[in-house]
């Protein structure tokens, strides 16, 4: 997304989203500041346990802070803890503080997400979204958010409804399509699909690049974490893995090319 004309990212996980991101925040912020970016969010996985750290540091280099989670929407009720096996649990959001009021709106959701929804992951709902969406931002996030999702498996016509749900969430102008470019086959045709459902919906589109390793060559220290995470071993060919590379804190002029 743009900046005074500069690239920023938008979708970015630090060490705080535990077992799945690498990147430490000192080590962000140089890079920022390498990559000549004035500003950069931080969107950890349903917590904001790296956000006081982040917004001192941040300050301090003079880089702005972008405040953010990537929250995990429940399917029905945040309260509601028997799901069938086989269907989706949560779909993914990103969500970021425009005012200080949506700073307090952050902290709320991350909460009730821990203290009510939590089952398997930290859980909120679109209940609790409406109550808590002045002064914030969100996305579509990645391929594992709703709408991408309902392209993928409903079509256009179900995206289109849930797109206008969010939107009445939080505000015709403060709710973005994202697309990505991660190397990932199944993204590319998933952006076609996000920039048609954009044009037909007059939706504002962002570009990120869901980040969570410093640099390209840090992919086999995140694969060690996946592994971490989901109890398997590098030599199982059957582990969660990305299919990709590309999950870096890439430059402006990378993202132009893209």
């Amino acid at each position: 997304m743009g900046v005074s004309g500069a690239f920023v990212h938008l979708h970015l996980h630090s060490q705080y989203s535990l077992l799945d991101g690498t990147i430490k925040i000192d080590q962000l912020i140089r890079k920022v500041i390498d990559l000549k970016m004035p500003a950069v969010a931080i969107t950890d996985h349903g917590a904001m346990m790296g956000t006081i750290e982040f917004y001192e540091k941040a300050r301090k280099a003079g880089i702005k802070p972008i405040i953010g989670v990537e929250l995990y929407v429940a399917t029905g009720s945040r309260f509601d803890k028997k799901i069938e096996p086989g269907s989706d649990r949560a779909y993914h959001l990103i969500v970021l503080a425009e005012t200080n009021e949506g700073y307090q709106n952050l902290l709320k959701l991350v909460s009730l997400a821990n203290v009510e929804g939590y089952y398997y992951k930290p859980r909120v709902d679109k209940e609790s979204l409406r109550r808590h969406s002045a002064g914030l931002i969100a996305s579509s996030a990645c391929l594992q958010g709703e709408i991408p999702k309902a392209l993928n498996e409903g079509g256009l016509e179900k995206a289109e409804s849930i797109l206008r749900e969010y939107k009445e969430i939080f505000g015709a102008g403060n709710f973005f399509i994202e697309i990505q470019d991660n190397g990932l086959e199944e993204q590319y045709k998933t952006n076609a699909k996000l920039i048609e459902l954009a044009r037909k919906t007059d939706t504002p589109l962002i570009a990120t690049n869901d980040a969570h390793y410093l640099n390209r060559e840090d992919h086999k220290l995140h694969e060690i974490l996946l592994c971490l995470q989901t109890g398997k071993t590098i030599g199982d060919e059957k582990r969660m893995k990305f299919d990709s590379t590309d999950f870096y804190v890439k430059s402006a002029e990378e993202f132009e090319k893209a």
